[in-house]
């Protein structure tokens, strides 16, 4: 199963975290918040790694947008200079959705995501989704938004909401079984320190079998 990392760059935000992640594990690629207060210079020093696979725009949890000017140029200078990344819940505003419009194969959602009608109803349409189990919530729903994404040909990669131990490995098992060469917000714990240890174990990830967790449920 493949994994990226997904990490804060602090405030203000500096290379610094990834530049000690990359000289451990030069083969580690990440997930990243995208925020207006990125710099030009610091998009241009990220994107140069060529190891960004998500930028995560943060645009569906109902946060503040700040001036949306500066809004609006974050997007145009991350969209031109990760041309390759997916652009993960992006704000539903009408200059963001101009900017957009011809990344039409590069739009992804997550927060918005918890059921199979969810699907359909993203404010632009969905190339790839992020699925979140905990966030589905069931086991049932959450294999019928796997066989909703396969039918609709989907690029599909799982996250995970901060889940230790058992849940940890949980994620990563579905991962591997539903999808397993997608960009994976489920790297080891590890990779969360601030200086992660040299010894972790690089992506590919073998998944084993959670000991505990799954089971079938009494009617």
């Amino acid at each position: 199963m493949r994994f990226v990392n997904s990490l804060g760059r602090g405030e203000p935000p500096t290379f610094e975290p990834i530049r000690r992640r990359l000289e451990r594990h030069p083969g580690l690629r990440f997930k990243l918040d995208a925020t207006p207060d990125w710099t030009p210079e610091l998009i241009e020093e990220v994107a140069a790694t060529g190891a960004v696979e998500i930028i995560d725009f943060k645009g569906q949890y109902g946060l503040e947008t700040g001036e949306r000017p500066a809004l609006v140029a974050m997007y145009e200078r991350v969209v031109a200079v990760f041309s390759d990344a997916l652009l993960e819940d992006a704000h539903d505003l009408p200059e963001v959705a101009t900017v957009l419009e011809a990344e039409a194969d590069r739009l992804s959602y997550d927060a918005p995501i918890h059921s199979v009608e969810d699907l359909d109803s993203t404010p632009l349409p969905a190339r790839a989704v992020n699925v979140k189990p905990c966030r589905v919530g069931d086991l049932r729903s959450l294999l019928d938004v796997y066989a909703a994404c396969k039918a609709r040909d989907l690029l599909t990669y799982g996250g995970g909401m901060g889940e230790l131990d058992v849940g940890r490995g949980q994620i990563q098992l579905l991962a591997s079984l539903y999808h397993p060469d997608g960009p994976n917000d489920v790297a080891p714990s590890g990779f969360n320190l601030e200086t992660p240890a040299a010894d972790l174990p690089s992506s590919p990830l073998a998944a084993h079998p959670a000991p505990t967790g799954f089971r079938r449920a009494s009617s």
